[in-house]
């Protein structure tokens, strides 16, 4: 696998280059390989984590989770001992990952829908597990991020866990997910703190397909402590006051019909969205 790291020598971005992931399968219309007897899964399971066959980074720092071998089902629709279950398999490869002397940063995240490029409909996320602790979650550490107290962008709050429409975001729906009192990553979660977490998440995935009245396409991902140790840690600003928050976004503005960046937002890395943070909030608080 050819995995070529190049800095953009101006603006100082990273891009992995991987001519590889150019053949991996897209939509495979004969089987499903996570279906129980497929490539991946030839015996049932609940949660099961693999190998990502076509990496993105090398040394076995990329895997795939699968959360149910019902192919039908979403993270949404889940029932609740296999949600407990996948929040404990997402903690335990955080901690597997993270104990690793070359990775700095476990980056768990989901594309669901094909309006956001999922390759198989079958439920699942991804890991990706960097040597480095990437400059977006770098700087939300250093900035001292913490969850937003504003009333009138709260959604719900569930067993110490409050979900909010962030002041700004590029897409027209995103909502951020954390736990009232700070904790830096999944590790150290209580089994109380894990049941709430995985409660809210469904509650409020939940609210978003009641607003659209459909599976709505999403991203989500997790931002939590880095898994750096010693002085790495001390080049990380902020580090100790880490807060583990959620962030799920969609880029549909409406029911069926998607918000595309336009040249010019790009360009400048200057947004303009057609959603007031507000309303949407209103909107998903009664879409119950």
């Amino acid at each position: 696998m050819t995995d070529n790291v190049r800095t953009d020598p101006w603006l100082g971005t990273l891009t992995h280059v991987v001519a590889s992931r150019q053949n991996r399968p897209n939509l495979p219309s004969t089987g499903c390989p996570f279906c129980v007897g497929g490539l991946e899964a030839p015996e049932p399971y609940t949660v099961k984590v693999i190998p990502n066959r076509w990496p993105p980074m090398p040394d076995g720092r990329c895997e795939v989770v699968l959360y149910t071998s019902d192919h039908d089902a979403r993270l949404s629709t889940l029932g609740a001992d296999n949600v407990r279950e996948l929040v404990d398999v997402w903690a335990e490869r955080t901690h597997v990952l993270g104990a690793r002397n070359d990775i700095d940063f476990v980056l768990i995240f989901e594309n669901s829908g094909r309006a956001v490029g999922a390759t198989i409909d079958h439920p699942h996320g991804q890991i990706y597990a960097f040597d480095h602790v990437p400059d977006r979650p770098r700087k939300r550490i250093a900035a001292g991020w913490k969850p937003d107290p504003t009333s009138d962008r709260l959604i719900v709050e569930h067993a110490g866990w409050a979900a909010t429409v962030p002041y700004v975001s590029a897409y027209p729906l995103a909502v951020e997910i954390a736990p009232s009192e700070r904790v830096p990553d999944l590790i150290a979660m209580s089994a109380a703190q894990r049941r709430g977490f995985g409660e809210i998440l469904q509650n409020v995935l939940r609210r978003i397909e009641t607003l659209h009245g459909e599976p709505t396409p999403t991203m989500m991902w997790f931002n939590q402590r880095p898994t750096v140790n010693g002085s790495k840690a001390r080049e990380i600003d902020g580090i100790n006051d880490s807060w583990f928050n959620v962030e799920i976004v969609s880029p549909w503005r409406a029911p069926n019909m998607m918000r595309y960046i336009a040249a010019a937002e790009v360009a400048t890395n200057e947004y303009f969205i057609p959603l007031v943070p507000e309303d949407l909030a209103s909107r998903l608080r009664d879409a119950t």
